[in-house]
């Protein structure tokens, strides 16, 4: 994979998204792994795992592999079909020296908790992952409460100011759990929901060079303004002509 920016190199994912993320106070480090078409669609059909290739999923994988935490709402369970969070073998090792579990946690966000109990995350658990942790809000129905009850490890939050979960209140359980750096994945509402609320610290970004039209949102979008805060590249690369954006949060 060729590096373009900060300086022109050949590089391996797995090294370019292998940095430091520090903590910020009271909360873990939070990155967005998202992928876009050139029009700024974030899914084809319904789905991000048609845009950016063979390269996408080597940049995918390197993130995951640092990620103590997997965070993704409910829609994007459904529509992407998410099975356990699971990181391949040769990178199990690795996490392991640095102290960390061999795979991710994975974190649910769901307002109403309509999550199918045959869904892949639940049916295709082995006991080598843990139970994927559902955060719900208050009003989540009692009964799909009960249906979970035994698949997933259940956490009331607060609501949010426009309904949902409050994102504070989310990145607070999972600091509790001592978890430090927190990957999410979507989808848009998710991720408008943690720009709005600036809580998004990094955003690794696929830009697929097609042009597909259609409804699908941006990868990022919300019923609040848009916000204009300063952000900077940290790196850009290419694969077979998809680019891959590393961008930071820039708070000082």
């Amino acid at each position: 994979m060729r590096q373009l920016l900060p300086r022109p190199a050949v590089v391996d994912p797995l090294d370019a998204y292998a940095v430091p993320r520090p903590r910020p106070g009271g909360r873990p480090w939070v990155a967005g792994l998202m992928a876009s078409s050139a029009d700024g669609a974030a899914a084809v059909d319904g789905r991000s795992g048609a845009l950016g290739g063979d390269g996408d999923r080597l940049v995918f994988r390197a993130v995951r592999a640092l990620a103590d935490a997997v965070l993704v709402g409910a829609g994007t369970v459904r529509d992407e079909a998410y099975g356990p969070a699971r990181t391949i073998e040769d990178h199990r090792a690795t996490r392991t020296a640095r102290g960390q579990a061999p795979h991710p946690r994975l974190v649910v966000v769901s307002g109403r908790l309509d999550l199918d109990p045959g869904l892949r995350l639940f049916a295709e658990a082995d006991g080598t992952t843990p139970p994927p942790l559902v955060v719900h809000p208050p009003t989540a129905p009692a009964r799909a409460r009960r249906l979970l009850d035994g698949r997933a490890e259940l956490v009331e939050v607060a609501a949010g100011p426009g309904g949902g979960v409050d994102p504070h209140a989310v990145l607070g359980v999972l600091d509790g759990l001592g978890l430090d750096v927190v990957v999410c994945e979507g989808g848009p509402s998710l991720n408008g929901t943690l720009l709005e609320a600036d809580l998004l610290d990094e955003l690794c970004l696929t830009l697929d060079p097609r042009v597909v039209g259609g409804a699908s949102p941006r990868i990022a979008h919300g019923p609040a303004p848009a916000i204009a805060r300063d952000w900077h590249p940290a790196h850009l690369l290419e694969h077979d002509g998809v680019l891959f954006w590393r961008l930071l949060r820039r708070r000082r």
